[in-house]
């Protein structure tokens, strides 16, 4: 398997990643548990080292999954989440973001429970929150970071503008955005961003 290197920071990662959403949520009723640990772990055998999961999916139930899959080969894999989400508040695709440096300093520790690790190496905020500046959210990872319980920052679908304000107070390594044959929308604005 290639690798390719995200960021500016040195995080290696299997150029085909798992994202492992669908195992929990999202395209139906998740798949069994023991099914779900059979696909991630016959995915690292190929070389896959790049997993990637959320608080929201399931929700919880998916970062259980990953977690309890990844156990035995941790050292070797990186493990990607996401925070970002008011999941205890509001349900279903309506749910409202939430990323104020209280909550994800809360949420965190729900990830790294669920995980079953002592850090995690990519977090992800997963929706960009209007009432809560990038500048606090990039800080309160800035912590997590000097912590030791965060690794690398990462963004998810969020535009220029808070790449660019989140960057200015914690290098952001990387950004996940939709981009498809069918949603090119990145190409404009976005990746030319990122050289």
């Amino acid at each position: 398997m290639k690798t390719r290197i995200l960021g500016k920071g040195g995080l290696r990662v299997s150029a085909i990643g798992l994202g492992c959403m669908g195992m929990s949520s999202g395209f139906g009723p998740g798949i069994d548990k023991a099914e779900g640990i059979r696909v991630i772990r016959a995915a690292f055998d190929k070389g896959v080292t790049f997993f990637d999961t959320a608080e929201v999916y399931g929700p919880y139930t998916n970062e259980e999954l990953v977690g309890e899959a990844l156990r035995p080969i941790r050292d070797q894999v990186v493990i990607a989440t996401k925070f970002g989400f008011d999941i205890e508040g509001s349900g279903g695709f309506a749910r409202k973001p939430l990323s104020k440096p209280e909550h994800i300093r809360k949420v965190v520790e729900g990830s790294l429970k669920r995980l079953q690790t002592d850090y995690i190496d990519l977090y992800y905020q997963h929706r960009v929150d209007p009432e809560t500046p990038m500048e606090d959210v990039a800080g309160t990872i800035k912590d997590l970071i000097a912590q030791g319980k965060v690794r690398h920052f990462g963004l998810s679908e969020a535009g220029t503008q808070s790449v660019r304000r989140a960057h200015a107070v914690q290098p952001v390594t990387a950004l996940q955005s939709e981009y498809s044959l069918w949603h090119r929308e990145p190409e404009r604005e976005i990746i030319p961003l990122l050289d």
